[in-house]
C-alpha cells in the first residue's frame, strides 16, 4: 500500500513492541532446553515468524498464543529439513551454522533481498569444520555434512550474525571448542545479547526458566524517540535503560543532535536512518563508518540519502560516511523500496514536513513492526492509504 500523511505532531503514550532481536535468541534457545519454555511477546513480526517456521521445521513445536509463544523443544533432530527464512538475516545466519552442529541435511529458502546478502566468512569457515555449502538456485542454499568440534575463527567486521550463529552451534557439539574473532567487531551489543540470552537458559545444557518475558525493542523505539525530539509529545514505555540493546544509546545520540555532531555508525547501524532524519529537521550531522548500512534490506546509505534529499532535505554520502545539513523538510515522495525502517522513518519525517507525505510500499512496515501505520493514527498521526 501507499499513504499520504498531513503534517502533524504525534501525542499520547506507547509501549514498544518487543525486541525482534532479542525474541530470535530466546526462542532458539526454549528450542534446545530441557522441557517447554512460554515466552512473553504479545507482537510478532514477519522475521519472528520466519524463526518460528525454521524450527518448528526442525521438529520444535512453536505455537503461536495471545501472550506470545509456547515453544516445546526438538526431540528428535530431522535428517532433512526445508526452512524457510522470508527476508529475515537473523533467522538465516543463526539457522545455518545450527542446523550444521546437528548434522541436519537442509535446504534454506530465501525472498527479498536476502539472497545477496554477504554469508562470507561464515561460509568458507563452515566448510573448513565440515559442512558442504552450495547455491542450487539463487534463492535457495543447501547445507549438507556436520560440523566438527576445534577451534572456529571468524572475521568480526562483516556481521555479529555470523558470531551468534556460530555460539549457538559451538553450544551444541561434543568435546572442547573455541570461536575465535579477528578484525574489528561490529555491533557488540549484539553479541552480548546472545551472551544474555544462552546463559538465561543454562547454556550449553540449555535448561528452560519456563517462562521468559521478551524485553521492549530499542531499535524500533527509536523512532517515537525521536518524534518527540522533533516536538512530538509521545510517553513511551517498555524500554529498559539497563537493557544489553546497543540501540539505547538513541537517547544519547538524540541528545548529541542537538547542535551539530558527528556519529559513529558502527556500533548501532540500524539507528541511522531515523537520526539521520532528525539531524535534517535540526543542526545536522555526520555519520562515520556506516559503510555496513549498504548491506542492510537496502543500501541504507542511499535509500537514507533518497529518503532525506525527497523530502526537501540535504544528504550526501562520501565513502562510508553519510553527512546530512541540517535545512528541514518541505514534502515529497519517498520510496520504501523493500526497508522498514525507511518506511518508518519517513513516517517521523512527516511530522515535521511542511507539505504531505507519500510513502510507496509503506507495507513494508510489516517485517518488523506490524503496527506502527495503527499506532501512529493513534496517536493522532493523519493520513490516507492507497491500495495498489
Amino acid at each position: 500500500m501507499d499513504i499520504t500523511i498531513q503534517p502533524g505532531k504525534l501525542r499520547g503514550r506507547i509501549a514498544a513492541v518487543p525486541s525482534k532481536s532479542q525474541a530470535h535468541r530466546l526462542m532458539i534457545c526454549a528450542a534446545l532446553a530441557d522441557k517447554p519454555t512460554t515466552l512473553i511477546c504479545p507482537d510478532t513480526n514477519r522475521d519472528i515468524a520466519a524463526t518460528a517456521a525454521c524450527l518448528n521445521a526442525l521438529d520444535a513445536r512453536v505455537t503461536r498464543m495471545e501472550s506470545g509463544y509456547r515453544i516445546e523443544p526438538i526431540r528428535h533432530i530431522p535428517n532433512f529439513a526445508l526452512l524457510r527464512c522470508g527476508e529475515s538475516g537473523s533467522t538465516l545466519r543463526f539457522m545455518l551454522p545450527i542446523v550444521g552442529a546437528l548434522g541436519v541435511d537442509t535446504v534454506f529458502e530465501m525472498e527479498g533481498r536476502l539472497p545477496q546478502r554477504p554469508l562470507s566468512p561464515l561460509w568458507e569457515e563452515m566448510e573448513r569444520m565440515g559442512c558442504a555449502l552450495s547455491r542450487p538456485t539463487e534463492t535457495t542454499i543447501h547445507c549438507q555434512g556436520k560440523l566438527h568440534s576445534g577451534i572456529y575463527s571468524i572475521n568480526g567486521s562483516v556481521s555479529s550474525q555470523f558470531i551468534t550463529g556460530l555460539l549457538f552451534a559451538l553450544s551444541l557439539l561434543p568435546g572442547k571448542c573455541r570461536l575465535d574473532i579477528t578484525g574489528k567487531i561490529e555491533s557488540q551489543p549484539y553479541i552480548a545479547m546472545t551472551h544474555q540470552a544462552m546463559a538465561l537458559f543454562g547454556a550449553p545444557d540449555y535448561r528452560s526458566p519456563g517462562t521468559v518475558a521478551v524485553e521492549g525493542d530499542w531499535s524500533n523505539g527509536a523512532f517515537f524517540l525521536a518524534a518527540n525530539a522533533l516536538g512530538s509529545e509521545l510517553e513511551i514505555t517498555n524500554l529498559d535503560s539497563a537493557s544489553a540493546q546497543g540501540d539505547r544509546a538513541v537517547v544519547e545520540y538524540l541528545r548529541r543532535l542537538e547542535s551539530h555532531c558527528v556519529i559513529d555508525a558502527a556500533q548501532t547501524p540500524d539507528l541511522v536512518p531515523i537520526l539521520a532524519v532528525a539531524a535534517g529537521a535540526k543542526h545536522g550531522a555526520v555519520f562515520e563508518n556506516a559503510g555496513r548500512l549498504r548491506l542492510k534490506e537496502t543500501d541504507r546509505l542511499a535509500t537514507t540519502t533518497a529518503l532525506i534529499n525527497h523530502l526537501g532535505g540535504c544528504a550526501r554520502v562520501e565513502g562510508d560516511t553519510l553527512i546530512v545539513e541540517g535545512t528541514g523538510y518541505t514534502s515529497g515522495t519517498v520510496d520504501a523500496t523493500g526497508d522498514h525502517r525507511i518506511a518508518m522513518a519517513a513516517g517521523i519525517a512527516a511530522t515535521v514536513c511542511t507539505g504531505p507525505v507519500t510513502i510507496i510500499h509503506a507495507e513494508e512496515v510489516q517485517k518488523s513492526y506490524p503496527r506502527f501505520w495503527e499506532e501512529y493514527r493513534r496517536l493522532g498521526g493523519n493520513y490516507e492509504q492507497h491500495l495498489r
